[in-house]
This record gives structure tokens, C-alpha cells and sequence, in this order.
């Protein structure tokens, strides 16, 4: 796929497809999304790797990754940038940005050292229903 026409599918969250803390980040999020705007694509994918060069991230990048408004955003600036699609009171988690970066990074490095340990790996991806697994790229 051309990248042209993968950044037409904005927002594109990026996730690490082995991981099991992810996945269930991943279920957690369809179960609570507000309007089915997101794409998903694994980091290990062809469309991860190449959304990874596009936008210069070391493709060893091991955090989610939000591609929107043609901007990258990694770890908790994913996160909270994330947030604002879900229903309920999850959108007002976004007043944690005033939490400097490097402070709620370091949060989720603790998180995403132990995350295989805790979660272990997925061998294979949930079964979705048909109008989100057209959502999810190169899977």
C-alpha cells in the first residue's frame, strides 16, 4: 500500500501485535470507542515499518505510536492524544498532560519493561467483529 494512501486512514494507532497487555489495550479500547475513527496496525507490520520511516522513528521503537494530523506521537502523548476517542469520562484524562513528559514517560517505561512478564505474548489476534477487523491494517 502506497503511504499516501495509508495516511488517508489518520488516526492510525501503532501497537506491538505479540504483546498481551497491548492486545487487551486494544480490546479495552474498541469495547469503549466513540466513533469508530481509529485504524490499527501492529509496529512489526509492513504498514508499521514503513509509517516508522516515514515519520524517522527508530523502527526498535518499542511504545504505541498515534499517526494524526500527519504528526507522530509516542508513548503517553500517544496515549492521552488517544483519549479524546473514547466514550464516558476517559477524554478528561487528557488533563494529565500538564504532567511534564518526561515524568509520565518514565511511568510507562516501569509499565512497558514488565508488560511481557505480567501479560505474556499473543500467538494469535482476538477474533473481531467484521466492522473492526476492517480496521486494522496489514494483519
Amino acid at each position: 500500500m502506497d503511504i499516501n494512501e495509508i495516511l488517508k486512514k489518520q488516526p492510525i494507532l501503532l501497537f506491538d501485535g505479540e504483546c498481551g497487555f497491548c492486545n487487551k489495550s486494544i480490546q479495552f479500547f474498541l469495547a469503549r470507542e466513540k466513533n469508530k475513527a481509529m485504524h490499527f496496525a501492529p509496529l512489526t507490520s509492513s504498514i508499521g515499518k514503513e509509517l516508522q520511516a516515514y515519520f524517522e522513528i527508530e523502527e526498535k521503537t518499542d511504545s504505541v505510536i498515534l499517526i494524526k494530523d500527519h504528526s507522530a506521537y509516542i508513548k503517553t502523548c500517544a496515549i492521552l492524544r488517544v483519549m479524546p476517542y473514547m466514550k464516558g469520562l476517559w477524554p478528561f484524562m487528557v488533563v494529565f498532560v500538564i504532567i511534564p513528559p518526561f515524568i509520565r514517560n518514565a511511568v510507562y517505561d516501569v509499565i512497558a519493561k514488565r508488560r511481557m512478564k505480567f501479560f505474556g505474548r499473543v500467538e494469535n489476534c482476538a477474533l473481531l467483529p467484521k466492522e473492526d477487523k476492517e480496521r486494522f491494517l496489514d494483519i
